[in-house]
């Protein structure tokens, strides 16, 4: 592939141009399985190519750890190379969380589409998602209401920061905690219900037997864009295994 501005050949697909430094991807998505990497260039809606990074992996111990964290520096290296605005990750959770602490760039966990195509497919059917604003606030600054109790102790602290982290969420309102539910054995448990018409959503914490409803006020305007970041936030507590 040559870049596009200068017409210079470049090493791999989507590649930065360091001759007229002009980036030549906006976007990669990465498969991440545990022996295989796969990503995937994107430039607006067109697929400029693929790159494989591929590894033995070991078996547990301080081994497997440095193995894992050498995978995933060369997969962050191969991002790095492009300079993308945004990256999108599904699979292995191990390794895509290892990936993400390595790179600075806007990550996006994502699931497979919802006919059953791959990651790419899903992300070239969401590119729209761009024209949401993006909410720039710490995730601290975005909780308020009156309510500032919250259940689950720093379970419950790291599903808000979670939701709070996504760039389409404005606010969270903690809400009332309801102690008159069920009990349950399983600790705390998150989960962002369907949204509604003007695209806000519900995050319930369950914890034992109490519950709470939080309100999470986001940057989509109906229910379809509203349901895209839901399954964002959904995607995102379950990396954390609050699901």
């Amino acid at each position: 592939m040559d870049c596009r501005q200068c017409a210079s050949p470049l090493e791999r697909p989507g590649d930065y141009c360091l001759v007229c430094r002009t980036p030549n991807a906006d976007a990669v998505v990465l498969e991440l399985d545990r022996d295989r990497a796969t990503l995937t260039m994107l430039d607006d809606e067109e697929v400029l190519g693929e790159t494989h990074v591929t590894t033995t992996p070991e078996d547990g111990g301080e081994e497997g750890v440095v193995e894992l964290r050498n995978f995933a520096g060369r997969v962050a290296d191969e991002v790095r190379r492009k300079r993308p605005e945004e990256v999108y990750a599904a699979g292995d959770r191990d390794v895509l969380r290892a990936t993400r602490d390595q790179l600075h760039y806007s990550f996006y966990r994502i699931g497979d589409g919802a006919d059953g195509d791959g990651p790419v497919e899903a992300v070239l059917a969401r590119r729209d998602d761009r024209a949401l604003e993006v909410v720039e606030a710490a995730p601290a600054e975005k909780l308020g209401g009156s309510h500032s109790t919250l259940i689950g102790n720093r379970a419950g602290r790291t599903a808000i920061q979670t939701v709070a982290g996504h760039p389409h969420v404005k606010k969270i309102i903690p809400g009332p905690i309801d102690a008159g539910g069920s009990g349950s054995r399983t600790g705390v448990r998150a989960k962002a219900t369907r949204a509604d018409e003007n695209g806000n959503v519900r995050l319930l914490l369950r914890d034992g037997s109490s519950v709470q409803e939080n309100r999470v006020v986001t940057t989509a305007m109906d229910r379809e864009r509203g349901e895209q970041v839901r399954a964002d936030l959904n995607d995102a507590l379950a990396e954390t295994d609050l699901q």
